[in-house]
């Protein structure tokens, strides 16, 4: 199986959508730009969802459900917002066989709607905060689709909350924010850079956006996650206000934020290699994957006993999967496993039955240098070190890349050599039209202006003038 996949040296971008489809992620829709996520790309969307669902709920929010589709004139309600999302929206104009009296914009986001429930909900400071997530489907009309990082139709959540106070909206913003780094960082395996995004790149119709950005294993950048603070844009647009403590009418402030199924592509950009995937274990689909050996029915019957007492040992302690297809060689089986990205491969045959033991065979170590040899007594609390283990490597080497390919340029010219192959970490003026020279001359945009700035000042790194931020260049997917 693996032969068949385009080295990622030769063509990353083709490595990327070999591996997606032969590790039965997804697969092509008859609608161009649409994609099928088939069951297994599911799950692993599924422990994403499980992992940020959880986080959400203990920070306060809750989960509700609102329309697929809005009228037109809703989203004609806030000026910056229709302009920006204008090109990409879907329309329907009929219904039922008849032209509808107002167009409906297929959801692109849901602020517009939102705000017009809020407007109804909120009444008074009693009312506040409202803190509501929603998991959902949008579709933007983009003009070139992958699989996963750029699609018409994607999944993904929307907290949209409103605040009696600027202070505790921008709070929010920032707190959901943290929530991201935390998912990436600690379920994702993903090292990444939290910052707040120039006024061109930011959301369309927010005050100031911030966002979670990771390198990919070809050194482009991927917005993963962002978190908008919408200050009172869309109150004053759709009228949502409450009687403050003083009886006195005040517009409320907003916030937005959202992680899609593009997260499922940083995953697979990330941590996979020439063989496949490579899944951190806190996501994986299945974590362990046991694959009995023999030559013969008498061993098989020696080894399936051991087998099923491994599976007595595990099932209830890790997502398991054990291969007792008769159909299949071993080689066989580790190749379609490997493709899978299981982290952790645990094979039995009639020796190791002999000595008690089972060999693990980790998917992030390739060849011997990933194999050992383990009791079976103890077996439970061994492979919870070894996935907890593989965790912290995957993210530690991931760490690593993106600092080896993150530079410090000293003048343009090696500003230009730094973002053809990873990030660069330079100081920036603030002017938007210095920003729109430097991605006509490079391809590369301000991914972010990170929380954690230097102190001091220094020359823009493209026209010279006093600057006193740093901001992350790259280009981007």
């Amino acid at each position: 199986m693996a032969t068949k996949v385009t080295p990622r040296s030769e063509d990353y971008s083709r490595w990327y959508t070999d591996v997606v489809k032969m590790a039965d992620l997804a697969d092509y829709a008859p609608v161009k730009g649409c994609m099928v996520i088939k069951p297994y790309g599911y799950a692993l969307w599924e422990h994403i969802k499980d992992g940020l669902d959880r986080r959400f709920k203990a920070t306060g929010h809750v989960n509700a459900y609102f329309p697929l589709f809005i009228p037109l004139s809703f989203i004609q309600k806030e000026a910056e917002h229709v302009e920006g999302f204008s090109p990409e929206l879907a329309i329907v104009t009929v219904g039922g066989g008849k032209k509808l009296e107002e167009p409906l914009v297929v959801r692109p986001t849901s602020e517009t709607v939102i705000g017009h429930m809020y407007a109804k909900w909120i009444q008074s400071y009693r009312d506040l905060p409202v803190l509501i997530n929603q998991w959902a489907n949008v579709v933007r009309w983009e003009m070139r689709t992958r699989l996963f990082l750029r699609t018409t139709e994607f999944l993904w959540q929307e907290g949209h909350t409103a605040h009696a106070t600027a202070e505790e909206a921008q709070e929010e913003t920032l707190r959901m924010l943290d929530v991201y780094t935390e998912f990436a960082v600690e379920d994702a395996a993903i090292p990444v850079i939290p910052g707040r995004k120039s006024e061109s790149e930011k959301f369309a119709g927010a005050v100031t956006s911030y966002t979670i950005e990771a390198m990919m294993g070809d050194g482009k950048a991927l917005q993963a996650g962002t978190s908008h603070f919408l200050g009172q844009n869309f109150a004053q647009a759709f009228d949502i206000r409450f009687l403050d403590e003083n009886n006195e009418r005040q517009f409320v402030w907003t916030t937005s934020w959202g992680v899609s199924t593009r997260m499922v592509g940083a995953v697979v950009m990330v941590h996979g290699d020439d063989h496949g995937l490579v899944l951190p274990p806190k996501l994986a689909p299945i974590q362990v994957v046991v694959v009995p050996i023999w030559r013969d029915d008498g061993q098989r019957t020696v080894v399936l006993e051991s087998v099923r007492q491994i599976e007595a040992l595990l099932k209830d302690e890790v997502r398991l999967k054990v291969d007792v297809r008769d159909e299949y060689s071993p080689g066989w089986k580790f190749n379609e496993w490997e493709m899978r990205g299981v982290p952790l491969r645990i094979e039995i045959g009639p020796r190791d039955v002999a000595q008690g033991q089972v060999v693990f065979s980790r998917r992030d170590v390739p060849g011997r240098d990933g194999k050992h040899s383990v009791p079976i007594e103890g077996l439970a609390g061994s492979v919870q070190e070894e996935l907890m283990t593989i965790q912290a490597d995957l993210y530690r080497r991931a760490l690593q890349f993106q600092e080896a390919h993150t530079y410090a340029p000293r003048d343009y010219d090696e500003f230009r050599q730094a973002v053809s192959s990873g990030f660069a970490h330079a100081w920036w003026c603030g002017d938007a039209k210095c920003e729109a020279q430097i991605k006509e001359d490079t391809k590369a945009t301000i991914r972010c202006i990170p929380m954690d700035q230097p102190t001091g000042h220094g020359p823009c790194i493209h026209c010279g003038k006093h600057a006193t931020e740093r901001a992350i260049f790259g280009r981007a997917y």
